[in-house]
């Protein structure tokens, strides 16, 4: 009877630790925008690309309404996905057009050029900030259905909220870890941040600031992300940001 029980904590015990291990496998990759006004659930490209897109505002020093412009177009246009094809000659995260004048199909594809290609036609729209989201996005792209923007506010004002730092802890990816270790890259993606950010930003800007290296863990290999008094951490990511006993006044990566 005691071998019995033995044996039986034992398969336990070993069942236990091989689903530890196997659980962040079984989960997959994804990211989650929590806000008051809902949830989304988006995979790790359209956090990216999201990231990029508040960035680019917030160095432009543009509302959040702007930013909501740019999410509806961004996902009617590629569901925040950065194309190499589209419509007639259209690329990109917004389907800009080579043969419009947007620029080079090379650097459509590049999202914050895209971006501020973006921006810099939404600023020549009249009054576009007392204009619905809707007719905002239509008046830069001048699409068949303008309409269509319409159905996506909802969605752009949670990522909104959530990328351009209002909402702290708003955002959390998770992974599976690589197969062999790779060393983090916390240079490369402070350089990609502030390429997209500018360097004045940045120390300003916590939570956007920190939502963006969340979205961009997985690219750089960043093993965790510290600010305030939370930590996220892509041991356990799915799990969100975790209290931290170690409160800190700048975003810190590793």
């Amino acid at each position: 009877m005691v071998i019995v029980l033995l044996l039986g904590a034992a398969i336990f015990y070993g069942a236990y630790h091989l689903l530890k291990r196997t659980e962040p496998f079984a989960r997959g990759e994804h990211c989650l925008v929590e806000t008051a006004d809902g949830t989304l659930d988006i995979d790790i490209e359209q956090a990216q690309i999201a990231a990029t897109i508040a960035a680019v505002a917030v160095r432009r020093k543009l509302s959040e309404r702007a930013l909501q412009i740019a999410y509806v177009t961004a996902i009617q246009e590629s569901k925040l996905a950065n194309l190499p094809y589209g419509d007639r000659d259209s690329v990109g995260v917004f389907q800009q057009r080579p043969s419009m004048g947007w620029g080079t199909a090379d650097q459509l594809q590049d999202p914050v050029y895209a971006t501020r290609k973006f921006f810099a036609a939404l600023e020549k729209v009249r009054d576009y900030r007392k204009l619905p989201l809707h007719e905002a996005a239509q008046a830069v792209q001048r699409s068949a259905d303008g309409s269509a923007y319409a159905s996506h506010e909802h969605s752009a004002k949670i990522l909104a909220a959530a990328f351009i730092g209002r909402v702290p802890q708003a955002v959390h990816c998770w992974y599976p870890p690589s197969e062999k270790p790779v060393a983090p890259q916390p240079e490369a993606a402070r350089k990609q941040l502030v390429r997209a950010l500018g360097a004045d930003s940045a120390p300003k800007r916590g939570w956007l600031v920190a939502a963006w290296y969340v979205a961009h863990a997985q690219k750089y290999h960043l093993r965790q992300v510290r600010f305030e008094n939370v930590t996220w951490t892509a041991e356990s990511g799915h799990d969100g940001w975790r209290k931290d006993t170690r409160p800190v006044a700048t975003v810190q990566i590793a």
